[in-house]
């Protein structure tokens, strides 16, 4: 089926579960990657690597926000040129956005390989635990020129409809990564570096194999002549600014919280939020990929002038999003020691105690989670970044921030609380955002 007919013409359910498995699926898979990012290095490499791969990991996220801006947000334009039959204005946006994304690789990689000492002594590491994080964020830095592309063909390739070649391609990079990192730790005895290295590995040769056909010109987006335009950077920037401003703001949230950590229980407070993280970090690409996966079916159809079809596919998105929430509440509930064993040795039972603690509280976070992240992606499809940046900005940071104020007597177990009272701080923003814009969504839908 080309994408003209799946994003037009599919009933909104079928192609909601045609575009948003496979979505969920390519996330799940990057997830399980991840996890065993996480896992390989807390086992092979000890507590220390692990602390301090929880302590750089921000700073990873951080390189790879500004591609992602890019490239989330020149794909919003782009369907909603398809959808107006403008195929060489898309692929001119096309075009320059990959530019703007190798460009942006280089400086930022350039400033964090000379910052990266800097930046982790000022977070209170010291000595081989800060020696670890350096030589795990440096090898992300070298490599961040080629390998923040990875996130913005996945973008193009559900644009040009090949929603299953982005699945295949998304487990094809978290097993060839998963594969190189096994082999660099556990074969060939190497440091924490080489546990970036295989994560870098695996990216450049999937960045190789999207961008194949892309340049053959086999697909429906195609290279040209870039022309680049203010107007075209400025609608490329307002269309990402929510998912970057959320990639920045939750860094900032999570260097903040591994300064306090630090403090309050060093390396093992550290490891216990990066393991929250970890499960964060599973969860969240499916809401992800479930929403973002039809993202190109949403911009095609705003483009034609569909506003009720728009908003029939984000109702998918509200309750598929709200199952998957509450599903994790009560999987993490259940299981909470198996969780924290993960990514510990035998010995470490004070930490697997701390964390069984701390996963807890942090279940919570799943029963109202939901329905920003839902609002959130619906009010960017709608073209409305600033609620969308806003609701973003606040789950983020604002909130965050907020409660870690409030929280302060409570000690660890406040900053363990923040987490699902930012998630309902978050729900009731959101609430208020729809409410305020359900007259103009609703003389849309007329």
């Amino acid at each position: 089926m080309n994408s003209q007919t799946l994003f037009s013409k599919t009933p909104p359910l079928k192609l909601f579960f045609m575009a948003s498995l496979p979505g969920a699926v390519g996330m799940l898979a990057s997830a399980l990657y991840q996890l065993v990012d996480g896992i390989f290095v807390g086992r092979f490499l000890g507590e220390t690597a692990f602390a301090a791969l929880n302590l750089a990991m921000p700073f990873v996220i951080i390189n790879f926000a500004l591609a992602d801006l890019i490239g989330v947000g020149s794909s919003v334009p782009i369907s909603i040129s398809l959808g107006k039959k403008k195929t060489e204005e898309a692929n001119n946006i096309f075009t320059c956005a990959c530019i703007m994304i190798v460009g942006a690789g280089a400086v930022v990689g350039a400033i964090l390989y000379i910052a990266a000492p800097g930046l982790i002594r000022l977070m209170g590491a010291e000595g081989d635990f800060a020696s670890l994080a350096v030589q795990y964020l440096r090898v992300y830095a070298i490599c961040s020129p080629v390998t923040t592309l990875v996130f913005a063909t996945d973008n193009y390739l559900r644009i040009c409809g090949k929603i299953n070649g982005s699945m295949a391609l998304n487990i094809f990079m978290s097993v060839l990564s998963a594969g190189a990192e096994f082999v660099f730790l556990y074969v060939f005895r190497w440091g924490i570096w080489a546990a970036a290295l295989g994560t870098c590995l695996g990216m450049f040769v999937s960045v190789l194999i999207a961008l194949a056909p892309f340049f053959m010109g086999k697909m429906q987006l195609r290279f040209c002549r870039p022309r680049f335009s203010v107007r075209m950077v400025r609608q490329i920037i307002a269309c990402g600014a929510p998912n970057f401003l959320n990639n920045i703001a939750g860094r900032i949230t999570s260097i903040l919280m591994n300064t306090v950590l630090v403090r309050l229980g060093g390396e093992t407070a550290v490891s216990v939020y990066g393991i929250l993280m970890y499960v964060d970090g599973f969860i969240q690409p499916l809401l992800y990929g479930m929403c973002d996966s039809l993202q190109p079916a949403v911009g095609y159809n705003l483009g034609a002038g569909k506003h009720s079809r728009v908003r029939a596919i984000e109702k998918c998105c509200y309750v598929a999003s709200a199952v998957v929430s509450l599903l994790s509440m009560v999987f993490i509930f259940l299981f909470p020691t198996q969780i924290a064993g993960l990514f510990t040795t035998n010995g470490s039972g004070e930490l697997i105690a701390i964390t069984v603690g701390a996963l807890n509280l942090f279940a919570f976070t799943y029963l109202t989670r939901w329905l920003s992240f839902a609002t959130q992606s619906y009010m960017l499809a709608v073209e409305k970044p600033i609620a969308a940046s806003i609701i973003s900005v606040c789950t983020a940071l604002v909130f965050p921030v907020l409660l870690i104020v409030v929280l302060w007597p409570l000690g660890l177990t406040g900053l363990w609380m923040n987490f699902g009272g930012t998630a309902l701080l978050a729900a009731i923003l959101a609430v208020i955002v729809l409410l305020r814009e359900r007259k103009d969504l609703m003389r849309q839908d007329a």
